[in-house]
């Protein structure tokens, strides 16, 4: 199995990838998504309980298939986000084992490296939106070609921008070229 990924910088480029995915016939169980609450891209506003519950509902739409499932979730060095899929379920199960890393560690154990694990951990603590997708060889440039057409961001463009502005939110790092992330 390989994981590809992909970075959003708006929670609607997130469910457009994931409904592109769903329609190409790519299973539910097969693809997560990880957006930070409180931001206003994933759909979630900072507050109480209730906010978080009506953010989740915000995120979802009235989308079916993976969003449906969507949930708020605590990790390790992001803190709260909604989630769902395998690797929120990974991420979760990490923070709750005591295991080291959450969203890194989810995303290591899932083949990705451990630099671009820390990329994608910054871009959804920034705000952004992870859709991660386990594949076969033979789906790899579909799914990739997918997500990028839904505006996935150039993962190393963004590192390039995170350090050169460590503080700036993601959504001030638009790139003209996109690209997803493969292992």
């Amino acid at each position: 199995m390989l994981t590809v990924t992909g970075l959003f910088d708006t929670r609607n480029e997130a469910h457009a990838a994931i409904r592109d995915l769903e329609k190409a016939g790519v299973a539910s169980d097969k693809i997560s998504i990880i957006g930070a609450a409180g931001s206003e891209r994933s759909g979630t506003e900072a507050g109480d309980g209730a906010a978080a519950g009506a953010g989740v509902g915000v995120l979802a739409g009235g989308a079916g298939g993976l969003l449906a499932g969507l949930g708020l979730i605590a990790i390790p060095g992001i803190g709260p986000v909604v989630a769902a899929g395998w690797l929120a379920a990974m991420a979760a199960g990490g923070a709750v084992g005591g295991v080291a890393g959450g969203l890194v560690g989810a995303l290591a154990g899932a083949g990705i490296s451990k630099g671009e694990a820390e990329l994608y951990a910054e871009g959804v603590r920034r705000g952004g939106v992870l859709v991660a997708v386990q594949t076969n060889e033979a789906d790899e440039v579909t799914i990739r070609s997918l997500l990028v057409s839904n505006g996935a961001v150039d993962i190393n463009a963004r590192r390039d921008a995170y350090l050169s502005d460590p503080d700036a939110p993601a959504e001030e790092f638009p790139e003209k070229r996109r690209t997803a992330s493969y292992r």
